[in-house]
């Protein structure tokens, strides 16, 4: 059982649309603006590559949250660490790393909590702030609309396999807070990021929205490595942002995006006609 199939079994407790996006999401300001809130955990021997530093280590758990505020295309604004340490010597780099995060995100880190623990763990809390008007979801995607993407997903996967010059896109990813809030400000239907991997992430959305995609072989933003698509569609680590926009709002976006397909009304992920397999990165249980 992975943890998609694990949430499954808790979604009538909690609720479908509390369960189908990475952020929770509150109305303040008489239902003018959104506060979002995100969580993440990080443990080290599943989710800290070995030769990271633990400047890196706090650096990569404040990204993984401030990545999710930015897919709703929210500016955060606090962020809470939580620390469970095995060697207290190793707090001060893990929280300077963390700083330097939240700083180049233009947030704080507001408080949180330490204790110790038999495997260094590191819990992130992240909050944001969006206009509701320009609030996104994985759910507003409909047939018609272009697939974009930032960024070129299998970096991190790729600095994971020891490919030459991908290191620090898989220790120190940047999370594209400033461009989600222009993504979203443009008009996007839909977003999220990539951090499970691409075409798992196509599967979330369309799930989400009820419709499927068709990509464009030509278009895909491949790295200059062997097995290149392999890594577009299934690398984790990544945190670019997956969004669709109308045909029409594409023309207003100012940063650097990748158009490489469309959404349709079939569900599934497709490369023209030939299926995507289903596949990304995620917790398994035995």
């Amino acid at each position: 059982m992975d943890d998609r199939q694990l949430l499954e079994t808790i979604r009538d407790l909690i609720g479908r649309r509390e369960t189908s996006d990475d952020c929770a999401v509150f109305p303040i300001d008489d239902g003018k603006r959104m506060l979002v809130s995100t969580t993440d955990m990080l443990h080290e021997t599943t989710d800290f590559p070995k030769g990271m530093t633990e400047w890196q280590m706090g650096w990569m758990s404040t990204a993984a949250s401030l990545s999710d505020v930015a897919s709703c295309g929210a500016q955060p604004t606090q962020i809470l660490i939580a620390v469970g340490l095995d060697c207290a010597e190793r707090l001060k780099p893990i929280m300077e790393g963390a700083v330097a995060c939240a700083k180049a995100c233009n947030a704080q880190i507001a408080g949180g909590d330490i204790d110790s623990h038999t495997e260094l763990t590191i819990v992130t809390t992240a909050f944001g702030i969006v206009e509701k008007e320009f609030y996104c979801t994985r759910s507003g995607a409909k047939p018609g609309d272009l697939v974009c993407i930032t960024g070129r997903p299998g970096a991190a996967q790729a600095g994971l396999d020891g490919h030459s010059g991908y290191w620090e896109n898989l220790v120190m990813p940047k999370p594209q807070v400033f461009t989600g809030q222009r993504i979203a400000r443009a008009g996007a239907s839909a977003m999220m990021d990539v951090s499970d991997g691409l075409a798992i992430s196509l599967y979330d959305m369309g799930e989400a929205s009820d419709v499927g995609f068709v990509l464009r072989e030509n278009n895909l933003p491949l790295l200059p490595i062997a097995d290149a698509k392999k890594y577009f569609l299934y690398g984790g680590g990544d945190y670019g942002l997956l969004f669709t926009i109308p045909r029409e709002k594409f023309v207003k976006m100012d940063v650097p995006v990748s158009v490489i397909g469309e959404v349709v009304e079939e569900p599934g992920v497709f490369i023209g006609e030939e299926p995507v397999e289903k596949h990304g990165y995620a917790h398994v249980w035995s």
